[in-house]
């Protein structure tokens, strides 16, 4: 098999860019001695020299010195180390509850209270942060998605409760749940499929499917008279995504999501993660990043020779083709991307090698 066909001959032969590290930075980090670089000549050690152009920021496995500092625009409140958590009213009974890592939100209505999300950071602080606002009992509890960092304390939470909540979720959630028998993810007892109005107490919750972005299952709620809109795991409000496009298993599916956010009428945006709640200028600042990443990996693969610098003992190695050449891409993307962005989004450097080598391999595959 020829895994080199897919890619036109101009393609193949297009003047090279910019590259990685060498397995010195991945493997041992920057610590590691010249002199050691040099004398280790045995096949699968580092080179002696790094790629032409190398980025400055610590590639992936590299050892990283001191990290970006966060940018202003990217804090949130503080809390109250004693409290560990803090809450926000988003308008008229409903409350973002938070440590500033993870955020879940519940909505006071006539009767009870309905929970979106138990994170297992907050396992210690929901009970307490609705008890804040009211003394009613839990009613619903819904299911962003089926990770256990978003739901794995629902039940140690049903245990609390004298009377089990409805669970709402996603089909594709249900599904999810019923391989992992996780007992600390209850099954949903109600599920849909694309569409699920929760009208309860004088409160509304409209919840709806828009495909495999994050993970299949993972659901928009939107609070049409408060004008939140909670969706997990897509928008990171003034910070980079999660490594690898927050581990999107649909990169497609992921950029159209962001477009469908990006579209809705809202005021605040509650994402899962991070210290503050989104607004739609945040929704706007991830787009635009998405837009470059796109293409500055489209030009990286264009603008990439193959086999640039290889040993030519190696070039019978397609695997290691490939590697020294995907390197050299992601390289390039970085270079592309870090005089516009590295001061913008928090964890740019964190992340930035994860989402160029995500991006290269979407575009040559997806």
């Amino acid at each position: 098999m020829n895994i080199l066909r897919p890619f036109s001959k101009p393609f193949l032969s297009s003047v090279g860019g910019l590259a990685l590290y060498c397995v010195t930075a991945l493997l041992l980090g920057f610590s590691a001695s010249a002199s050691a670089h040099q004398e280790c000549a045995a096949p699968g050690c580092a080179a002696s020299e790094p790629y032409h152009g190398m980025p400055a920021i610590a590639a992936i496995g590299a050892r990283t010195g001191k990290y970006m500092e966060i940018p202003e625009a990217a804090k949130g409140p503080s809390i109250d180390p004693a409290k560990g958590y803090r809450i926000q009213e988003l308008g008229r009974g409903l409350y973002m509850v938070t440590d500033n890592v993870y955020q879940a939100m519940f909505v006071v209505h006539e009767k009870g209270v309905v929970l979106a999300d138990a994170p297992p950071p907050l396992a210690g602080f929901i009970a307490k942060a609705i008890r804040e606002v009211t003394g009613k009992p839990i009613t619903h509890i819904i299911y962003s998605h089926a990770h256990v960092d978003h739901i794995g304390a629902a039940g140690q939470l049903l245990a609390t409760l004298p009377r089990r909540p409805v669970i709402i979720a996603h089909e594709e959630t249900q599904t999810i749940l019923a391989r992992a028998r996780d007992p600390k993810r209850p099954l949903p007892g109600v599920t849909f499929r694309d569409k699920y109005t929760l009208k309860v107490g004088g409160q509304r919750l409209d919840l709806s499917y828009h495909g495999n972005g994050h993970e299949p299952g993972n659901i928009f709620i939107l609070a049409p008279e408060q004008r939140t809109l909670m969706v997990v795991d897509v928008i990171f409000p003034g910070w980079m995504p999660w490594r690898r496009l927050a581990l999107a298993q649909d990169i497609p599916g992921y950029f159209k999501q962001v477009e469908k956010i990006k579209s809705m009428d809202f005021d605040w945006l509650v994402s899962g993660h991070v210290a503050r709640a989104g607004t739609k200028t945040d929704v706007a600042m991830q787009h635009e990043f998405l837009q470059d990443l796109k293409e500055a990996a489209g030009k990286a693969l264009q603008n990439t020779a193959l086999g640039e610098g290889m040993d030519a003992r190696d070039q019978s190695n397609p695997w290691a083709v490939f590697d020294n050449y995907i390197d050299r891409v992601a390289a390039q993307c970085v270079n592309a991307l870090t005089p516009k962005w590295a001061s913008r989004l928090a964890a740019f450097d964190v992340y930035i090698w994860d989402q160029c080598f995500t991006m290269e391999q979407s575009l040559r595959l997806d």
